[in-house]
C-alpha cells in the first residue's frame, strides 16, 4: 500500500497544515448564555505527511477548540501538542516535564481536571495545556506513572477524583491510579493480567472499577501498530471494589469481541451493569492494521450485567445499529443513567456517519438526529444545564464536517429536544479532521 492509497490520509481524515486563530466566527441560531467555557477536541494530524505505512492512531496530536462566552463564539484555535519531536520540528524548545516511559504522543483525548487542561494518549505522559491551547509541560501528578496514563480517565462527579489506569508491554500489564480532586496522584494498584492487551478504556461505578481484558494483544512483530486480534485469548471483564485491590478482582468471561469505549456503568445490589458498543472483531487482518480500526463491521450497543453473587455474566443486545463514541450526562457517571448518546456509524469506515443517537433506557426507545447529506459528526459531548430538572436537560455539542464546503462547524443541539434543528451552529474557517475525543471545559466558578 502506498501512502496515497491510505484512506486515513485523505479527505477529512487527512491533516490540516496550519495552526489558526479566528475570532470573526459566523453563528447561526443562538448560543445559550449559560455556556461559559471551551469545547475542546483532539485527534491525529501528522505534522509531516507520512511516507510509509501509516496507522490513523499514530498521527501527531492537534487540539481544536472553540471558546463560548456570553452568547458569543469568541474564538476558534487549533494547535499541535508540543511533544518533544513536534517542538523541535517547529523550531521550539521542548516544554519539559517527566520523561515519557517509552513513546511521546498526545492525540487521543483532552479533559479538564483540578483546574488544568490535560491532553492524553494511552501509554504516554499527560501534557498540560493553557486555556488558549499552548502546550505548557508534561505531568505525572507527582508520580510516578511508570507506564503513562490512559486517554480515558473517569472524573468522579461526587468526589472530584480522577480514576485512571495504564496498560503496558511488560509486567505489571495493568496499573490502576487515583488522582485526587487537587490533582495529586494518591493511589496506585497493580492489576494481574495473563499478558499485555490493548485496554483502551475502562469504567467505574460508585462502588466498582471495571477492566476490559479483551483479545487485542500486544505483538512487536506487527508494525507500525503493534497489536493484533488473538482468537486464543479469553475475553473477560474484571470487577474490582473501588476500595479493593488486585486480589479482590472478580473476573467474568464474555463473548469474543472488542470494546473501545463504554457508555457508563452502575451497580445495583449484587449486579454491575455496563453499556458498551461491542465490535465483533478488531485488527484481525494486516490491511486493517494499516488502514484503520473497523474491519469487523459496525459495533452494536450491548448491555453487560455481572452478578457478583453467582459469578454469572449476561449480555443483552440493546441496539443493533452501528454506533460509537458513547457519552452520558456525566453528572451521573458511575450511577444509573436513563439516557445515553452515541455517533451513528452505518458502514465499516471509522466515522462514516450522518447522525447521532439518543437512547432512552427506561422507555426502551431511541431517536436519531440526522445532520443531513454529506454532513458527518464526530463525538458529541453532553453539557448539563445548571437549571435543569431532568437528566437530559442540557446540550450536546461536537464538530460536524460538511463535505460540500469542506469546512467544519461546532453544532449545539438541545438534548431534551433531540430531533429538532441545532440551537446554534458556529461556522469555522477550516475543516476539523475526523479525530477522537474531547470535552466541554467550563470556566471556573
Amino acid at each position: 500500500m502506498t501512502v496515497t492509497e491510505n484512506a486515513f490520509l485523505q479527505g477529512n481524515y487527512g491533516p490540516v497544515d496550519a495552526e489558526l486563530t479566528a475570532t470573526d466566527l459566523v453563528v447561526e441560531g443562538s448560543i445559550p448564555a449559560e455556556l461559559q467555557g471551551r469545547y475542546l477536541r483532539t485527534g491525529p494530524n501528522p505534522y509531516t505527511m507520512p511516507t510509509g505505512p501509516y496507522h490513523w492512531f499514530l498521527g501527531d496530536g492537534m487540539v481544536h477548540g472553540v471558546e463560548l462566552r456570553d452568547g458569543r463564539a469568541n474564538w476558534y484555535r487549533n494547535r499541535w501538542v508540543r511533544t518533544d519531536e513536534i517542538a523541535r520540528a517547529m523550531g521550539e524548545e521542548p516544554v519539559g516535564g517527566p520523561t515519557p516511559p517509552m513513546y511521546d504522543s498526545s492525540n487521543t483525548n483532552v479533559v479538564g481536571h483540578a483546574g488544568r487542561i490535560l491532553s492524553l494518549t494511552e501509554g504516554a505522559m499527560p501534557y498540560v495545556l493553557s486555556p488558549t491551547l499552548d502546550t505548557l509541560c508534561r505531568t505525572d501528578f507527582g508520580g510516578p506513572l511508570p507506564a503513562g496514563l490512559t486517554a480515558h480517565p473517569k472524573i468522579d462527579p461526587v468526589t472530584g477524583e480522577m480514576h485512571a489506569f495504564s496498560y503496558w508491554f511488560a509486567e505489571p500489564y495493568c496499573i490502576y491510579h487515583v488522582v485526587d480532586a487537587s490533582g495529586a496522584l494518591v493511589r496506585t494498584e497493580n492489576i494481574t493480567l495473563p499478558r499485555s492487551v490493548m485496554m483502551h478504556d475502562f469504567a467505574i461505578t460508585r462502588e466498582h472499577v471495571l477492566f476490559f481484558d479483551l483479545p487485542v494483544v500486544f505483538d512487536l512483530e506487527v508494525q507500525p501498530f503493534p497489536f493484533r486480534w488473538d482468537e486464543e485469548h479469553t475475553p473477560r471483564v474484571g470487577v474490582m471494589p473501588r476500595n479493593g485491590g488486585d486480589a479482590d478482582v472478580q473476573w467474568f468471561e464474555v463473548d469474543r469481541c472488542y470494546v473501545f469505549h463504554p457508555m457508563n456503568a452502575f451497580t445495583e445490589g449484587d449486579t454491575v451493569v455496563v453499556d458498551v458498543p461491542r465490535h465483533a472483531t478488531m485488527f484481525e487482518s494486516r490491511g486493517a492494521l494499516i488502514e484503520g480500526p473497523n474491519r469487523g463491521g459496525p459495533p452494536a450497543l450491548h448491555r453487560w450485567s455481572f452478578d457478583l453473587a453467582s459469578g454469572r455474566a449476561s449480555d443483552e443486545t440493546v441496539d443493533e445499529r452501528g454506533q460509537e463514541f458513547p457519552r452520558v450526562n456525566e453528572t451521573l457517571l458511575g450511577s444509573r443513567h436513563r439516557y445515553g448518546y452515541a455517533v451513528a456509524v452505518e458502514t465499516t469506515d471509522a466515522l462514516d456517519a450522518t447522525g447521532c443517537v439518543k437512547h432512552d433506557f427506561t422507555a426502551g426507545t431511541s431517536e436519531v438526529h440526522d445532520f443531513g447529506p454529506g454532513r458527518s459528526p464526530g463525538e458529541f459531548v453532553f453539557v448539563p444545564s445548571e437549571s435543569g430538572t431532568s437528566e437530559d436537560d442540557g446540550w450536546l455539542m461536537g464538530f460536524v464536517h460538511d463535505a460540500a464546503t469542506d469546512r467544519s462547524a461546532l453544532v449545539i443541539l438541545d438534548a431534551h429536544d433531540f430531533g429538532a434543528g441545532p440551537v446554534a451552529t458556529v461556522h469555522l474557517p477550516t475543516r476539523v479532521p475526523f479525530g477522537f475525543h474531547g470535552n466541554w471545559v467550563a470556566d471556573p466558578r
